[in-house]
């Protein structure tokens, strides 16, 4: 057995729960999210637009507006409960205990200061350390995410970068402070076919190398597979199926998990073959229907389906799917 197994987890989530108020109801964006990650693991939130998969992720950094967003359920971060931190003690949680490598980093970079500048400050802010020490640590994580000319980049502004670098860049920005939690919010989405896999690569190899737990957001299966030892598949603000990498590519038992393979390009299929579609639209999250979200578009959905929320059934050690029908979906799990 694994010692890790027997650790206390770095990620300990239990009933999570994030609504955003203002209209004319609350919007349950998550809803009862529990989930756990393992100190040096690769967990990744697989989903649809609209799922939860970044709520989830930057609630763990309480980065929603205060005054319009409602939380329950616990969230403890290498044993601090982040839900309960107030403004200073969020600030040397982040960045220190956990960063974000955010899916836009012209968005995220500031624009009037320099890359350099802006990691030498994140290093300053938690660390002290002189500038000369800080910029020094700045140019050795630019040679780390491979970087070209890295001391020619540190002086760059952010928009004098390709994406390709600028993304690098924000891994080196999340890395400074030697944080023991990795947030990755659709890192690779902007990024062509190309850089996509030298980034997920370049994710991987840190982890390892350093020791990072790493929650990683992403729709892209192929991505998710890269990179994870395990996948939480979410859909309509609940984790509905939860599993290895292989358990949820080799034994998907949710229909939503089934739908989403099966959606996917791969390389047995033949030119001009279309590919398969999930039918109908996701629910409205101001309007949650009293059993499970994805019924509506389910063609295992049986009446029972529609009026009791369905609870996690444990498929295997560590698999779990919610869902009434996974003695039908076990018959038809193999994606085509």
């Amino acid at each position: 057995m694994n010692v890790a197994e027997h650790t206390p987890p770095l990620v300990d989530m239990a009933d999570l729960s994030v609504s955003f108020t203002g209209g004319r109801a609350p919007v349950k964006a998550v809803s009862g999210v529990s989930l756990q990650v393992r100190r040096g693991e690769t967990v990744a939130l697989i989903g649809e637009s609209g799922s939860g998969k970044s709520v989830t992720l930057r609630t763990m950094l309480m980065l929603h507006a205060a005054r319009r967003t409602q939380l329950g359920g616990k969230l403890m971060v290498a044993g601090r409960d982040v839900l309960a931190m107030k403004e200073r003690e969020l600030a040397d949680y982040r960045g220190k205990v956990a960063s974000m490598i955010f899916q836009e980093p012209l968005l995220a970079l500031d624009p009037v200061y320099t890359v350099g500048a802006q990691i030498v400050e994140s290093i300053r802010r938690h660390e002290t350390v002189s500038a000369a020490e800080a910029h020094a640590r700045a140019l050795k994580l630019f040679e780390r995410v491979r970087i070209p000319s890295p001391e020619r980049r540190l002086a760059a502004y952010p928009h004098e970068m390709s994406g390709g670098m600028r993304q690098r860049a924000m891994i080196a920005l999340a890395l400074a402070c030697n944080p023991q939690l990795l947030l990755a919010d659709e890192p690779t989405t902007a990024l062509d076919a190309t850089v996509q896999i030298q980034v997920l690569i370049l994710l991987r190899e840190l982890q390892q190398e350093l020791g990072l737990s790493i929650v990683f957001v992403t729709h892209d299966i192929g991505a998710a597979l890269e990179v994870a030892d395990r996948i939480a598949v979410m859909y309509a603000g609940r984790i509905v199926e939860e599993g290895t990498a292989r358990e949820l590519i080799h034994a998907p038992r949710h229909p939503y998990t089934i739908a989403l393979l099966r959606s996917r390009a791969h390389g047995a299929m033949a030119k001009g073959q279309r590919l398969v579609t999930i039918a109908g639209s996701p629910p409205d999250l101001s309007r949650l229907p009293p059993g499970c979200a994805f019924a509506e578009r389910c063609r295992w959905a049986e009446d029972a389906c529609r009026t009791q929320q369905p609870p996690a059934v444990e498929l295997a050690p560590g698999h779990r799917a919610r869902c009434l029908r996974t003695d039908a979906t076990a018959e038809a799990s193999s994606p085509a």
